[in-house]
């Protein structure tokens, strides 16, 4: 090793040219075209469409990255309830309404048997509130007979009490 090195040959020393861009044609006629100009991503495309999805060199063909759906698969991803059906909530409220009102509840034990019914049909939910509305609304329909039915007696009772005593003076 000699030191310092030969003359000539600085290794400290800038080079007398730049290096080659590899960017640059080749042949050293200029294209026109700037290699170093932006390039708009929306160029050519009308208001309102989506900009086109870059390509991922990593995709599984029919597989989603993790996190979103698959495509074509419409309601994929978090699960959807059920629709409930609306005649199955009204059953409830006019039988549990027939607590206070005494007519409703057998309006809406029939309307529950009529929700079960749709419920089997179309797959909606509201199975439950359509059986509440069913065993409460038959429920106090019963009671309510039954209360009637002991009034009608109470009446004949005092009627019949009251005829007896009178016909003694």
């Amino acid at each position: 090793m000699t030191y310092p090195p030969p003359s000539g040959t600085d290794p400290w020393s800038q080079p007398s040219t730049p290096p080659v861009d590899p960017t640059l044609p080749v042949s050293g006629q200029p294209t026109g075209a700037d290699p170093y100009a932006p390039v708009d991503p929306y160029a050519g495309m009308k208001s309102g469409q989506p900009a086109p999805a870059a390509a991922d060199p990593y995709a599984v063909p029919g597989y989603a990255p993790p996190g979103y759906p698959p495509a074509g698969y419409p309601g994929y991803g978090y699960p959807q309830p059920p629709r409930t059906n609306g005649l199955a909530i009204a059953a409830l409220v006019l039988a549990l309404v027939g607590i206070a009102s005494c007519i409703t509840a057998p309006v809406g034990a029939i309307m529950g048997h009529v929700a079960q019914k749709q419920i089997r049909q179309t797959g909606e939910g509201g199975e439950g509130m359509a059986k509440a509305a069913i065993i409460v609304g038959w429920i106090l329909t019963g009671l309510i007979v039954l209360g009637i039915i002991f009034y009608i007696v109470m009446i004949g009772i005092a009627i019949y009490a009251g005829s007896t005593s009178s016909s003694s003076y």
